[in-house]
């Protein structure tokens, strides 16, 4: 029997141990509690946030959200710029500016980016000029008048962005096809040279009007012109050119303004008839000139 007083156990001791042990397990449960709990805050914070951009629902009422600030945008720009000519209710008046109901958002893309809209003055025609407005007041404007009657809509790349080089014929792929292009000027001549002559120079109209040069407009401006028919010009359905020719027609026009003359100027495009009087005018003037001048010598 051990009867050593030093290796007896202290009692107090033994009982402080055991509540230090039982404050550790506590508080490891505590963090562990803890840590859990934020874990699945988060885990149940990141799927809500996850359903609720996926869920169809929610991206349908974004869209709307943002499409009727976009129309509310454009009805502010239109009540302080257009009201006067074209009425509150977008029903015209007359001997200022026609009816904009039903004509859609792309012919209203044509008319402001180009700079047509707003006009100066009443003129026979509107023509291009500096555009007043950014894209995004422009596209602003397109849909409050689009919200207001429908009609042709701007084209848009699957990303949304709006179309340019894409309308650059049937099968462009960064580069002008060789045979959207052939393809385009046939249509070209037999529906728009007429007009615009056989390069897109333009030509004069009757009354003060005139068909404009296309090299200034970009592809989407283009597209909707053959689609809305401004002013003197045509409206070409999809009926009469299908999309893909009214890309073949865009692809024959960029690539005769990208393509330098090989002769040097250019006159217009118009063929032997400009060269012909070019070489009379100038050539035999010349000639002329300068047989005076040796004959004045002797």
């Amino acid at each position: 029997m051990d009867t050593n007083p030093n290796n007896a156990v202290n009692p107090v001791e033994s009982i402080s141990t055991a509540e230090a042990a039982k404050k550790t397990r506590r508080r490891r449960k505590a963090k562990r509690t803890l840590a859990g709990a934020f874990a699945l805050s988060i885990g149940l914070t990141g799927a809500g946030v996850l359903a609720s951009a996926l869920s169809p629902d929610a991206q349908v009422a974004t869209a709307q959200k943002d499409d009727q600030a976009l129309i509310q945008e454009g009805k502010d720009i239109y009540d302080v710029a257009c009201i006067t000519c074209h009425g509150a209710n977008l029903q015209g008046i007359e001997d200022r500016g026609p009816s904009l109901v039903g004509i859609g958002a792309g012919s209203v893309y044509f008319q402001v980016h180009s700079g047509r809209m707003p006009m100066m003055s009443n003129d026979a025609q509107a023509e291009r000029k500096t555009p007043r407005y950014t894209e995004q007041q422009t596209l602003a404007l397109a849909a409050y008048v689009a919200a207001n009657g429908g009609g042709p809509d701007i084209v848009y790349n699957e990303d949304g962005t709006i179309a340019q080089e894409s309308l650059r014929g049937a099968n462009y792929n960064g580069q002008i096809q060789a045979a959207d292009v052939a393809k385009g000027s046939e249509l070209f001549r037999m529906n728009c040279a007429s007009c615009h002559n056989f390069t897109g120079k333009g030509g004069a109209l009757s009354s003060g009007k005139y068909a404009p040069p296309l090299a200034p407009a970009n592809e989407q401006e283009i597209y909707q012109a053959m689609l809305t028919g401004p002013q003197n010009m045509p409206k070409f359905s999809d009926r009469q050119l299908t999309a893909d020719e009214k890309k073949d027609i865009i692809a024959f026009i960029k690539s005769a303004g990208e393509t330098p003359s090989p002769a040097g100027w250019d006159l217009g495009g118009l063929g032997p008839v400009a060269e012909g009087l070019a070489m009379w005018i100038i050539g035999i003037t010349a000639l002329c000139a300068a047989a005076m001048w040796i004959g004045s010598r002797q």
